[in-house]
């Protein structure tokens, strides 16, 4: 049964630890706002690490945070009145030309949609503004796009073994990436990445963790109905147990982090 948008919003908040987390490392390493007199963050989530960059910078830099929904605004919202935060939630589209610093979350974006997702970030942006995104690039999930391709094939999907392998050569390259950004009329760009593991017991934890089942899986098989879906799940938690036995699975990722200015 398909989950709700109120409940989708609870899961986001429950695997921005464990997901998110790997990413904004990388930004609280490197961003610096010290010339910043307001932020936009694109894509906050529940809102928990516009909060962090809230208590950090807000005495100097106003922070303003557009949800994916309603429902992550609320939970946004609360998480900032329970912290008498002054950071400003919303699901507005915000002006071009707008803010001193923009951050963008493209953690969860399609990778066919990145084109546009780095041009509307470059967009609010001021002329000389700091611009700067985070997301998964090639060389990630590799492990499970490989036992993904076999169990497409196994279960007579062999028209949509395509698709498998369009999520390993869609996900964008660093020099594809880089390339974007420039063509977006960013400057100065520049790129750090971190490979991150994550593990799980065995495959039924894998196919059933809040991660992969609500949030990276319906991605990886949206050209199949239900029934397929259920099928091509169930043989993946098989398959991962036969091919690794009593160890535990693990997949990896390129989180990467890109700035620049906007030129």
């Amino acid at each position: 049964m398909a989950k709700t948008q109120k409940e989708m919003a609870f899961i986001r908040d429950l695997i921005a630890d464990d997901w998110t987390r790997r990413f904004t490392e990388l930004v609280d390493k490197h961003l610096d706002l010290s010339d910043s007199e307001n932020l936009l963050y694109i894509n906050a989530g529940t809102g928990g690490h516009a909060l962090t960059l809230d208590e950090k910078f807000g005495a100097k830099t106003d922070i303003f945070a557009s949800c994916e929904s309603e429902e992550m605004l609320t939970i946004a919202r609360d998480k900032a009145a329970a912290v008498s935060s002054k950071a400003d939630f919303s699901v507005m589209r915000f002006d071009d030309d707008a803010f001193d610093a923009v951050l963008a979350d493209a953690s969860f974006v399609r990778a066919a949609d990145v084109e546009e997702f780095v041009e509307d970030a470059v967009r609010v942006a001021r002329v000389g503004g700091d611009v700067a995104m985070f997301l998964p690039v090639a060389g990630s999930f590799g492990e499970v796009f490989s036992m993904l391709w076999e169990v497409l094939f196994k279960e007579d999907l062999g028209e949509h073994g395509h698709a498998a392998e369009d999520m390993i050569t869609e996900l964008p390259s660093i020099s594809r990436i880089e390339a974007i950004a420039a063509e977006a009329g960013m400057v100065n760009v520049r790129t750090e990445s971190v490979t991150e593991i994550f593990e799980f017991d065995d495959g039924k934890a894998f196919v059933t963790s809040p991660l992969v089942e609500d949030f990276l899986l319906p991605n990886c098989l949206a050209t199949l109905d239900e029934q397929e879906k259920e099928r091509v799940t169930d043989d993946l938690a098989q398959l991962i147990d036969a091919e690794d036995g009593e160890m535990s699975f693990r997949f990896s990722i390129k989180a990467t982090l890109l700035t620049g200015e906007k030129g």
